[in-house]
């Protein structure tokens, strides 16, 4: 399958998804028209892993204010992937 390194934008790094890390289950900010096929393909491809699971859900933009003045994020797609048991990504640094 043809896979596209740039389906894949960035790791999202909170305090919940640092704790998904130890359950193996891992969050990434994707490109809005992806799907859980090339998600999947790429994700293996790029870390050399092998995938168990991917739910995707697209984030509904949240309302910040900056002063007096009112807008909202942007929209994006979430992928969380689970992988199996022996894979690992190194995110951090031991």
């Amino acid at each position: 399958m043809n896979t596209e390194p740039d389906i894949i934008r960035y790791p999202i790094i909170t305090d919940k998804t640092t704790k998904f890390v130890e359950n193996n289950t891992y969050c990434f900010k994707v490109v809005k028209n992806s799907d859980k096929k090339k998600i999947k393909a790429t994700i293996e491809d790029i870390f050399n892993v092998k995938v168990k699971k991917i739910n995707t859900l697209n984030a509904a933009p949240k309302t910040k204010t900056v002063g007096k003045f009112k807008g909202k994020t942007t929209r994006y797609k979430k992928a969380i992937v689970k992988l199996h048991d022996q894979y690992r990504i190194k995110l951090f640094e031991d």
